[in-house]
């Protein structure tokens, strides 16, 4: 029985990364790891040809804000589930504050806002506030992580207001994840996998507008659709991305932590490496 038990978790481990290797590709983004200054991952997979590459692709980083894939996650399921309406009224408290420049931070206590304007906030914008009060209506981390888990996604988990994460958070901050498990989650919506047809069309959307476009999104001409998430916090930077035109059809997750540079201008180490690996990406699928 246990011999079984261990092939089957071999299966399953093999899996993950089933498909065909491109080793030029590889070779290429290997080159522009050489020498940076803490901890990155890859995971890239070319839909078009079924071909990927993962480089460290299976560790664990933080996710900064990418942890809004998943809060964003656990509130679709609530509106699939008929708890709330996606054009609801609800209303914002000044106990719900999470100091910083948030825009739904500058609300006055009794305002109403609808809830899919809350959702384009922590989606679009990043604010933290928003994105804070969606982990609580969403049910709490334990909910969404149950859900991830769920869906197949078994490295990406919220620790943040999380009981029992405290060491995690302590570690990783608001969220942890694998560059494979947060492409596997974005290429989930793309495939019409996460909840329901019309759900993950809508995530997809949302997905679509992000003001942050500044990094990897820089890289691909303005008449692509890419749909995305980034974070980024003094030492950790990544971003997970779907690319979709003029023939090409990919989704890759870049992490980074632990990083020595800790600037925020554009010349940061993670940044450049970022971008390098966008730009790579592009020209390479064309």
């Amino acid at each position: 029985m246990k011999k079984i038990f261990l092939l089957l978790l071999a299966a399953t481990s093999f899996n993950c990364f089933a498909q065909k290797t491109d080793k030029k590709l590889q070779g290429k983004i290997d080159e522009l790891f050489k020498g940076f200054n803490g901890r990155i991952g890859i995971y890239v997979h070319d839909l078009n040809k079924n071909k990927v590459v993962a480089i460290n692709a299976d560790s664990i980083f933080t996710t900064a804000s990418m942890v809004k894939m998943g809060i964003l996650t656990g509130m679709m399921d609530k509106l699939n589930k008929g708890e709330y309406k996606y054009d609801q009224p609800i209303e914002y408290k000044d106990s719900l504050l999470y100091a910083g420049s948030d825009v739904l931070g500058s609300f006055k206590s009794g305002e109403k806002i609808e809830l899919g304007r809350v959702i384009m906030l922590m989606l679009t914008l990043s604010d933290n506030t928003a994105s804070l009060w969606l982990q609580s209506l969403a049910g709490g981390g334990t909910r969404i992580n149950a859900l991830l888990d769920s869906l197949g996604i078994k490295d990406f988990r919220v620790n943040s207001r999380t009981p029992g994460r405290e060491a995690n958070r302590n570690k990783y901050g608001w969220g942890q994840t694998t560059p494979y498990a947060m492409a596997s989650l974005m290429e989930k919506i793309v495939k019409h996998e996460i909840i329901s047809d019309s759900i993950s069309e809508r995530m997809l959307r949302l997905l679509g507008r992000n003001y942050w476009d500044q990094q990897a999104i820089s890289e691909i001409p303005s008449d692509v659709f890419v749909a995305s998430k980034n974070g980024a916090v003094n030492d950790s930077r990544g971003e997970v991305l779907f690319v979709n035109g003029h023939g090409r059809r990919y989704v890759f997750c870049i992490c980074t932590s632990e990083n020595k540079d800790q600037s925020w201008n554009s010349s940061n180490e993670a940044w450049v490496v970022i971008r390098k690996v966008s730009k790579l990406l592009w020209e390479y699928y064309k």
